[in-house]
C-alpha cells in the first residue's frame, strides 16, 4: 500500500510518502519522518519476532503449566525501562527539530505578510514597497468572485520567493481559522485571528505548484488555493521589479 500512494517518484519509497522537500526545514521534518518509520519497524521486528518465537517453541506441547515469568524482576525492569527510554530518545529528537523548524533568526532575506480570509489569500512584500498580492487588497479579491465559486486558476494569488534566501511569513486572519500550506515545506502553520503566527524557511529547490488552507474554513474552503513559485535569486528580483512597475502604473503604492 505504501509504494502504491507514493507514486513512482523517485526515492518515493525512502520518503514514506511525503514530496522531496524544497526547504531546509522541510529536509528536517523529512528526516525526523524517515527516522520514526525506523523506529517503529525496529519495534515491530522485535515484537513480531517474539510472538513467532512463542508460537514455534513455546506451543502447547502437553497439560504441564509453562514456566511462568510474572514475577521475574530483571524482565519487568527491562519492559518497564526500555519503553521510556524509547520514548526519550523520540522526544529528544523531535524537540530538536522542533527548535530547528520554529527558529526566527534576525535580519531575514525577504519577509512576506500572509492575510487569510474566507476565501483566498494576500500576500504582501512590505521591504520591497509591493504592498498588495497580485489581484489587490482584501476588500477587492473579496468582490473579484462577483458571486463566483472562488478558486479559478487564472486567479489565484501568486506567492513567489527565492532560492537560497531566508524567507519569513507572518500570518494573520481576517476572519475564522485557516492554515498556511505548502505540501513540499513538509510543515503547516495555523492563521488565527488575532494571533499571528510566525515562521522561516530557506528554499533550496526550484518548484512550482499550488498552496492550500488545510483548516475547514466554511463553504469554500477547498477552494482556497494560492501559486507557489521558488525561483532563482535573480528571477524573483526581477519579478519585484515588475510588481513595483504595475503599482507605479496603478497610481503608486497604497
Amino acid at each position: 500500500m505504501l509504494v502504491a500512494t507514493a507514486g513512482c517518484q523517485s526515492n518515493a519509497f525512502t520518503r514514506m510518502g511525503m514530496l522531496p522537500p524544497v526547504t531546509k526545514q522541510g529536509k528536517v521534518a523529512l528526516t525526523l519522518w524517515q527516522g520514526s518509520w525506523i523506529a517503529a519497524w525496529c519495534v515491530g521486528i522485535v515484537v513480531w519476532g517474539a510472538i513467532i518465537a512463542a508460537v514455534i517453541f513455546f506451543r502447547k506441547r502437553g497439560d504441564r503449566v509453562p514456566y511462568q515469568v510474572r514475577y521475574n524482576l530483571p524482565i519487568e525492569i527491562l519492559y518497564t525501562v526500555v519503553p521510556f527510554v524509547m520514548v526519550g530518545i523520540l522526544f529528544y529528537f523531535t524537540a530538536r527539530d522542533e527548535n530547528y523548524i520554529d527558529a526566527l533568526p534576525p535580519h531575514p532575506d525577504v519577509v512576506i505578510n500572509v492575510t487569510g480570509f474566507q476565501w483566498s489569500w494576500e500576500f504582501q512584500y512590505p521591504q520591497y514597497k509591493v504592498p498588495r498580492s497580485e489581484y489587490g487588497d482584501v476588500t477587492e479579491i473579496g468582490e473579484m468572485w462577483n458571486g463566483d465559486t472562488p478558486g479559478n486558476e487564472n486567479q489565484l494569488p501568486l506567492l513567489e520567493i527565492p532560492i537560497g534566501e531566508t524567507v519569513r511569513f507572518n500570518l494573520t486572519s481576517t476572519d475564522v481559522i485557516h492554515s498556511f500550506w505548502i505540501v513540499p515545506f513538509e510543515f503547516k502553520r495555523d492563521v488565527i485571528p488575532d494571533h499571528p503566527n510566525h515562521f522561516e524557511v530557506t528554499p533550496t529547490a526550484a518548484y512550482s505548484g499550488i498552496g492550500h488552507c488545510s483548516e475547514l474554513c466554511g463553504l469554500y474552503h477547498s477552494r482556497m488555493l494560492f501559486r507557489v513559485e521558488i525561483v532563482p535569486a535573480a528571477q524573483f528580483r526581477t519579478w519585484i521589479t515588475s510588481q513595483q512597475a504595475l503599482q507605479t502604473a496603478s497610481g503608486g503604492v497604497q
